[in-house]
Formats: C-alpha cells, structure tokens, sequence
C-alpha cells in the first residue's frame, strides 16, 4: 500500500506592493490593510513592510506581488516570493 503524503501549510500568504529592491535577491514589500476604529467608526490605514527574499531580482519597484512565510533566510527576511501579479507601468 502506497502512503499518500500531502501536507497543509499554515502559511500565511500576503499581497503588497514592493517599495525597495536595492539590495540582492532581497525586495521591501508594504502591505496596507484598513481597519474600523471601534470608537470613533473610520477607517485607519496601517501598513507594514517585510523583507522577501527573491531569488531572481525579477520584482521591481511598484509591482504588485504575493508573498509568503517561509523559514528565516537571514536576521530581518523571513518571507519569499511566490508570484509578480502585476507589473508597474
């Protein structure tokens, strides 16, 4: 009998947009999420910047990407690409 071996990860996945790719193989991404202020009921803009690692230098300032969790790679980048979704113009 064959043991079937799939395994579900509990990544987490996010999209941002990459802000910075000057050093290598390495892209800051900033993701923004909205969130309804309990008090006073608007809408509060927070964003937050990862380090992602990118093994090909193919991002580029402005693209929007999917990035996701991974094993550290190095002290700040705990995060890899998985996808370009759309290029900057």
């Amino acid at each position: 009998m064959e043991k079937e071996t799939s395994r579900k990860t509990n990544k987490k996945v996010f999209t941002g947009v990459v802000t910075s790719n000057k050093m290598d193989k390495t892209i800051v991404v900033q993701i923004s999420t909205k969130k309804l202020h309990p008090l006073y009921k608007k809408y509060v803009t927070k964003s937050v910047k990862y380090k992602a690692h990118d093994e090909k230098n193919d991002a580029n300032i402005g693209d929007t990407v999917r990035i996701q969790e991974c094993r550290p790679v190095s002290k700040d980048k705990s995060w890899s690409l998985q996808e370009i979704l759309e290029r900057a113009k």
